[in-house]
């Protein structure tokens, strides 16, 4: 047997071992000590992290006049917090937010054939729209089905207010345009889980402070309401059969000048030159939607965070880590991004974030699982390996394994709160999604990796039924201990613990790498005559795209103890097995596209790169200074300047590189890798594959606004 095919086979075996094998039932293990960790689990509380969420979003509420004159409620209840814990540099930073909508009045009233309350602010905040202006009109109703244009005008809506199921924005729209003086929406957010709750909505979006969404042409803005499913089906009822329905709407609201509040606090590190990790939260998402779970679950996550690590370090239970570790809470990408950019050196010293973002649901009422996003291949990062480490330990320890039945801890890692659920933790962990602030962190301008936890799905997803009622304390709990440990295992490592983490970084990276293997092999598996030797190159490239990720995150260990021999030397044997895994995997998938080949009756050939490719694997573009000059988003401006003729050069269509596609771009041109790789690490991501020539222009057009140098 060639010495090449008995290598493979080794390396394969033990593949095939460490995708096969089941847990180990009687080992589980952490990062961190087992005595820091049990001091962690200890001190985390989810009943404080409940009562946080209940304090702030208990119900739906209207905003007081002060909290327009001074802080928000939200913001006073975690600057409380934090000063009675003893945070250092307890601060609230704001920044100007323009105008916001405020209901002061929302009545709709049933006025013949009866007289009947038919929605109102003071029953359920919801029940009107954000946007909607002052007014005091009495009409007639009218239904108009779901809402579509022909719907509309068949229903003759001129001077009626019109009544619909569906989507509230797109009847809103093409309502008015037809006369209608309003409308009125039963809502079909997810009635058969609960027929009670309803989307938060608007007729001028949720209008964030800066981005006022106007009206259309020519018309001034009216109003609309939202009825639950459970309520809008009588209305409805009504209206199918022919009553003749008049209804007052009386609506009063403003605008109010606001700022975006962000609250920040620190635990000092001991060396100030070792670097910064900072956990993120929206605190706000606009100023009219509330959420529980989304998002003051994951404000109340990081405060107890913030409670724990500072009780343990101040008491001595913890030693001080040398990094230090940074919170802040605020308005969701708005508030957190002007931070973000205000502070460029701070985060040019920071080593990632983790962000939470609804992480308090009761999991098994939502049948959901705790989430684990990660970092995309342009941001490769040890974080995700850290973090995976804890929400390992809780899920596989905190449920009975038939191995363990007879034992006096049948459930290894039991891990509940006194009042909260006990039941398995359920998690998972999942490639890169975004949406959420770790994004901010993670853009272009920033460059600090950023992880997101996140529970999904949510039965009660922006609805007016995401409340207090829907966490669970075992949940939190569960949330701010893995927080807590994670930001404390990279605040606290030094060449040993980074060591620790490149072998468990390996060990996961040889799973991705299977993971990749299956995709391949089923690539091929769909394949037919014509398209086998594509098929063989998408799945090659992808492990290939893999490997180079892999090897990459093992190098983002070294920034943990800069200059180490010892760990650069271990790092550096660990790249080779991981490369030598993947060598293994490509002579796996050879053999199985000659077996797909002779199937077919073809020829699998070899991967000839046309001469777009090899000019793609001989380019090496690279960031210039000014992406990250201004910070966050703001090469941008850069991109937006470019002359149109210019632009037009070089298209880019969406079909050919999604947007999504081409953030990650940006973020893959570090210059070491060439065109042709960042192909292959695109492709491997995404569903939708971008094209190469798609990749060249918008490549230009980043060398246009002086963005990128290529070599």
């Amino acid at each position: 047997m060639p010495k090449r095919w008995s290598m493979a086979l080794a390396v394969g075996a033990v593949m095939a071992v460490v995708l096969s094998a089941q847990y180990t039932p009687w080992l589980y293990w952490t990062f961190l000590p087992k005595g820091q960790m049990d001091e962690i689990v200890g001190e985390a509380s989810g009943e404080a992290a409940w009562n946080t969420v209940a304090e702030i979003n208990a119900f739906n509420r209207e905003r007081f006049d002060d909290e327009y004159t001074g802080l928000f409620f939200e913001t006073r209840v975690v600057l409380r917090k934090l000063e009675q814990y003893g945070l250092a540099g307890v601060e609230v930073v704001a920044y100007p937010g323009g105008q916001a909508w405020r209901p002061l009045k929302g009545e709709l009233w049933e006025t013949k054939p009866g007289r009947r309350k038919i929605a109102s602010i003071n029953d359920m905040l919801p029940m009107l729209a954000a946007g909607s202006a002052s007014t005091d009109v009495t009409a007639e109703l009218v239904w108009i089905g779901r809402g579509t244009p022909k719907e509309i005008q068949e229903a003759k809506v001129d001077g009626r207010i019109a009544v619909c199921e569906g989507s509230l924005g797109a009847a809103y729209g093409a309502s008015v345009q037809q006369g209608a003086l309003g409308v009125v929406s039963i809502s079909t957010s997810r009635p058969f889980e609960d027929p009670l709750q309803m989307p938060w909505a608007g007729i001028s979006g949720r209008r964030r402070p800066g981005s006022e969404q106007a009206e259309p042409a020519g018309q001034e803005p009216k109003f609309a309401f939202q009825l639950n499913a459970r309520e809008g089906d009588i209305l409805k009822r009504r209206l199918l059969a022919g009553e003749k329905i008049t209804a007052r709407a009386v609506v009063e609201s403003k605008t109010e000048t606001v700022d975006l509040e962000n609250v920040v606090c620190r635990i000092p590190g001991s060396d100030p030159s070792a670097g910064e990790i900072i956990l993120s939260a929206h605190l706000f998402e606009g100023f009219q939607k509330q959420g529980a779970n989304d998002n003051i679950s994951g404000s109340a996550g990081i405060l107890e965070v913030a409670r724990v690590l500072h009780t343990l370090i101040e008491e001595g239970r913890l030693p001080r880590p040398k990094r230090t570790i940074r919170f802040i809470w605020g308005p969701e990408f708005s508030g957190i991004g002007l931070w973000v950019q205000a502070n460029q050196p701070l985060m040019e010293k920071t080593l990632c974030n983790i962000n939470m973002d609804m992480v308090g649901e009761w999991l098994s009422r939502n049948q959901a699982f705790f989430c684990l996003m990660r970092t995309t291949y342009g941001n490769p990062h040890y974080i995700n390996d850290v973090m995976e480490n804890y929400y390992r330990y809780l899920g596989e320890g905190g449920r009975e394994r038939i191995q363990n039945r007879s034992t006096p801890f049948r459930v290894p890692v039991r891990v509940v709160a006194p009042t909260g659920s006990d039941e398995p933790f359920a998690y998972s962990i999942e490639t890169h999604y975004g949406a959420s602030d770790h994004e901010v962190f993670n853009d272009w301008g920033v460059g600090v990796p950023g992880i997101m936890m996140i529970a999904w799905p949510d039965t009660w997803y922006h609805t007016s039924g995401d409340t207090a009622d829907k966490a669970d304390p075992t949940q939190l709990k569960r949330a701010a201990i893995i927080g807590a440990a994670g930001a404390y295992t990279v605040a606290a490592a030094g060449a040993d613990m980074a060591a620790r983490i490149a072998g468990e970084t390996a060990s996961n990276g040889t799973r991705r790498l299977g993971h990749q293997l299956v995709v391949g092999l089923e690539t091929l598996n769909g394949a037919d005559a014509g398209s086998l030797a594509e098929a063989y190159k998408t799945a090659r490239w992808t492990i290939e795209a893999a490997v180079m990720n892999e090897k990459e995150t093992l190098d983002s260990l070294l920034e943990l103890a800069p200059g180490d021999a010892a760990l650069a030397g271990h790092i550096g044997r660990l790249k080779q097995a991981v490369q030598a895994a993947g060598d293994a995997q490509v002579l796996a998938l050879e053999a199985h596209a000659d077996a797909a080949a002779r199937r077919l009756g073809v020829k699998r050939g070899t991967i000839v790169l046309s001469d777009l490719e090899k000019r793609a694997a001989r380019s090496v573009p690279r960031p210039t200074a000014r992406v990250r000059e201004n910070g966050y988003r703001e090469y941008q401006k850069s991109i937006t300047a470019v002359p149109a003729a210019e632009r037009a050069k070089y298209p880019v269509a969406g079909k050919d590189l999604a947007l999504a596609n081409a953030n990650e771009l940006q973020l893959l041109i570090d210059g070491r890798r060439s065109v042709l790789d960042i192909k292959k690490m695109l492709d491997a991501q995404y569903e939708r594959k971008s094209t190469l020539q798609a990749i060249f222009n918008h490549i230009e057009v980043l060398k246009l606004a002086g963005l990128v140098e290529t070599r």
